[in-house]
């Protein structure tokens, strides 16, 4: 655009994306430092540190003040309607910022990495925040979301890690994927009834969070939701929910206690594993099968209750249970998986239904306390089920109890 002296946008016009203007050294409105394609900006001096911006800005484009690293305030006129994607990217100097009411979009990585930004007044005009607008603004403590937001991008407040407290209003339907990932000062989360879907690691490694409600307006919970999130002790899954992700609640050793309703149908692999403070828990008849690793290294859980609903245990499911000293397995289910009750150390004795047609490699491996197998049916039964390598390697001097006669360790 070397010859460019002028360019006249339309009213009409809401939004210019990047790369539209490639240079910026003949544009005659230069101001403050700011580079403007009429009414709306396009480029920033990187060297001001303070900018205020004409009352008839209507926009700043994507990137306008991308890597302004010197820039400690600026001052957004009330004409303004959108703020662009990348818009102030890696501003690491800017501490505050006032957004006027007539702006209705923040764009993708608006505010990204502001390390320095302390607060951000978001306006009722603002229907959606974008998708890492304020991720990596470590030194945010507060926000408002005002009740015109319906949508919280992915990422949006990610590494946002002096954040204590947000607010969800009524109006948000939906929380992205990371949305407040590695928040870690985040201490209280409420969710509003809005809310359908809580996505992927949306809370993962909010240290500090120790309570959350859970709406019953959610049906699902995402993979990683609420993993690491060591503080939790806590939870209640509401009837509404239908699916918990994969390792939804991973690593959350502070919690105690979790109640799944029976409105649940799957639940994904490792969803509670690392969960050692988990002494109990019912599995409800909806759901069909455990995946694999479920409740891996609870190290705490002392009893568990498989539902006639189960027709599988997958693998690791329940491996490093160090605390189980029983378990009954169901008629219904029919393979056990590799590692499932792997180092289940005090497992004393278990069930085994005659449906079983397969047991995994190393299935009990290390349960050095086991002493007794019930299994309900006969011993040819016993001999017919596929046992894979190391079964019952490193497990306790056995007996197994057929309905025709006993069978030692030995044999089995």
């Amino acid at each position: 655009c070397s010859g460019l002296t002028s360019i006249i946008i339309p009213d009409s016009v809401t939004s210019i994306g990047s790369e539209i203007v490639s240079s910026y050294s003949q544009l005659t409105q230069i101001e403050n430092g700011v580079y403007y394609v009429d009414k709306w900006i396009i480029d920033c001096d990187t060297s001001f540190s303070s900018v205020t911006l004409r009352t008839d800005t209507v926009g700043i484009s994507d990137y306008a003040f991308s890597d302004c690293n010197r820039l400690t305030s600026i001052t957004l006129p009330d004409s303004v309607i959108s703020i662009g994607h990348y818009a102030f990217y890696n501003c690491s100097g800017l501490t505050s910022v006032t957004i006027p009411d007539s702006v209705t979009s923040i764009g993708s990585h608006a505010f990204y990495n502001c390390r320095s930004l302390i607060s951000v007044t978001i306006p009722d005009s603002v229907t959606s925040i974008g998708s890492y607008a304020f991720s990596g603004c470590s030194s945010l403590t507060s926000i408002t979301i005002p009740d015109s937001v319906t949508s919280i991008g992915d990422y949006a407040f990610s590494g946002c890690s002096s954040l204590t407290s947000v607010t969800i209003p009524n109006s948000v339907i939906s929380i992205g994927s990371e949305a407040f990932s590695g928040c870690s000062s985040l201490t209280n989360v409420t969710i509003p009834d809005s809310v359908t879907s809580i996505g992927d690691s949306a809370f993962y490694n909010c240290s500090s969070l120790t309570n959350v409600t859970i709406p019953d307006s959610v049906t699902s919970i995402g993979d990683y939701a609420f993993s690491y999130c060591i503080g939790l002790t806590s939870i209640t899954i509401p009837d509404s929910v239908t699916s918990i992700g994969d390792s939804a609640f991973y690593n959350c050793s502070s919690l105690t206690n979790v109640t799944i309703p029976d409105s649940v149908t799957s639940i994904g692999s490792y969803a509670f594993s690392g969960c050692s403070s988990l002494t109990n828990v019912t599995i409800p008849d909806s759901v069909t099968s455990i995946d694999q690793g479920l409740f891996s290294v609870c190290r705490s859980l002392t009893n568990v209750t498989i539902p006639d609903s189960v027709t599988s245990i997958g693998s690791h499911a329940f491996s490093g249970c160090s605390s189980l000293t029983s378990v009954t397995i169901p008629d219904s289910v029919i393979s056990i998986g590799d590692k499932a009750f792997w180092r289940c150390i005090k497992l004393k004795n278990i069930v085994i239904p005659n449906n079983v047609t397969s047991l995994g490699e190393s299935t009990f491996s290390g349960c050095s306390g086991l002493t007794s197998i019930t299994f309900q049916g006969t011993k040819e039964q016993w001999n017919a089920i596929t046992k894979k390598y190391a079964w019952n390697e490193n497990t306790g001097n056995y007996i197994v109890h057929c309905t025709d006669g006993d069978i030692a360790k030995a044999n089995s």
